[in-house]
């Protein structure tokens, strides 16, 4: 079963996401984007939350979210509308955090992410050895070098631009052959440079096996 239906804190993970954004009333839309095939979505798992579905994913994040931007215009969005783009594996996005991000870029000429400083040291592996897993050991892997963390920020969602710009921005991309992981990617790949707004630690990526008990944890704590 995908990750987003899985069961965190006895709630399926995607049902966090959807009632996030339903408590924010000034929302008009909230769209879930699947995959034709995506045979797990059950919408009575999720009744009482405000959403509609559309079946147009694609093969890449890039993609999904290119088809979702075309949706949305059937739903009564213009190019000149704001549009969020959260990913279902980040239960931990909160209405406030949410209104934070539309309160500090409601009025800003690109838009933005939330993000987090990076704290960690990081190490980029030596060039003549893979990129291993975690799992492969680290007899797998040795460090080229240590990068200085001064100012990088890891990127979170939701990430919020311009129906129009973001949608322009996504063909520009796909015309140049790349196939960008997030939405701010596209936005610099029109040379603009989107803010970035502080998110929150429990709004991480549940990723690896063990993030399903972090997350539980998180989530049972504020329920």
């Amino acid at each position: 079963m995908p990750k987003q239906y899985q069961t965190v804190a006895g709630r399926p993970m995607l049902a966090y996401t959807l009632a996030a954004f339903d408590a924010c009333s000034e929302f008009s839309q909230t769209l879930v984007v699947l995959a034709p095939d995506d045979h797990h979505f059950d919408a009575r798992r999720f009744a009482g939350l405000r959403f509609a579905v559309e079946r147009c994913g694609g093969a890449s994040r890039q993609a999904s979210v290119y088809n979702g931007l075309i949706a949305l215009a059937r739903f009564g969005a213009r190019d000149d509308d704001w549009v969020l783009v959260h990913d279902a594996a980040r239960p931990g996005i909160t209405p406030e955090l949410i209104r934070k991000l539309v309160a500090e870029l409601r009025d800003d000429a690109i838009g933005g992410i939330l993000a987090l400083p990076v704290a960690d040291t990081l190490k980029r592996v030596a060039p003549n050895m893979p990129d291993a897993p975690l799992s492969a050991g680290p007899a797998q892997t040795r460090i080229a070098r240590t990068e200085s963390r001064d100012g990088l920020w890891q990127a979170q969602t939701p990430q919020m631009f311009r129906l129009g710009m973001l949608r322009e921005a996504i063909e520009r991309a796909r015309h140049d052959g790349h196939d960008l992981t997030d939405e701010a990617s596209a936005i610099e790949w029109l040379g603009h440079s989107p803010k970035l707004v502080q998110g929150s630690l429990r709004n991480f990526k549940v990723t690896y096996p063990e993030d399903f008990a972090l997350a539980g944890a998180i989530l049972s704590a504020h329920a």
